[in-house]
């Protein structure tokens, strides 16, 4: 799955020169954490809740109300934003965004294609996409089969056989070696449709008997 299929698209930005109340207000309005900062066509920093947050003055502030709408008043977003923003592109696979986002702590993508703004992709559009992926929300989604296997050419299909000729559909397939022993992996399979549950644990706990089914 690529990014374009999960971006939101056209981007709400807002201008370098924007004054803060204007960028607060626009960011309520579209319901959003991130708001991309462009100069002209070009892309030149992003500014999130938390920036803001970390401008306005604290609660301890001496300021009154006044004072402070005033102040916030005469800040541009060019002011608060952050520069040398890390960005992807429209056909950057999902993983990779989760990776990118993960690995610099941030929760929001700018994504560029032949460096023009088109889109951003923010950490709940990576849930979304792994919301999808997984089955969770299908209509037809059944159960887990958890187990794990050997490491060779053919061993997820065997699994799933195993599920399929008991009457059950494949709604998705995830496999991983983290946490698993040399030559060996993870597998989760989530069945689809109707079938004979009891008989198919049987079948796949005999040949996998730490398996989990649920």
């Amino acid at each position: 799955m690529f990014l374009k299929d999960w971006m939101s698209s056209p981007a709400v930005t807002v201008n370098k020169d924007e004054f803060l109340p204007k960028v607060i207000e626009l960011m309520k309005e579209n319901d959003i954490r991130h708001v991309p900062v462009m100069d002209g066509d070009k892309l030149v920093g992003i500014i999130s809740d938390r920036n803001i947050k970390d401008y306005l003055p604290s609660s301890s502030t001496t300021l009154d109300v006044f004072e402070i709408h005033y102040l916030i008043g005469k800040v541009k977003a060019s002011k608060i934003m952050k520069k040398n923003v890390i960005t992807a592109e429209p056909y950057t696979p999902i993983e990779d965004a989760a990776k990118l986002l993960y690995d610099n702590k941030i929760s929001a993508l700018p994504i560029l294609d032949d460096g023009l703004l088109v889109g951003v992709v923010t950490d709940r559009d990576v849930y979304r996409a792994l919301i999808s992926i997984t089955g969770v929300e299908s209509k037809e989604a059944g159960y887990r089969v958890y187990c794990e296997i050997e490491d060779r050419s053919g061993t997820i299909r065997e699994v799933a056989d195993i599920i399929r000729s008991y009457g059950f559909g494949i709604e998705s397939i995830l496999s991983s070696h983290t946490l698993t022993e040399s030559g060996k992996r993870k597998v989760v399979i989530r069945t689809r449709g109707k079938g004979d549950f009891e008989k198919m644990e049987d079948a796949v706990k005999k040949e996998h008997p730490d398996a989990i089914i649920a």
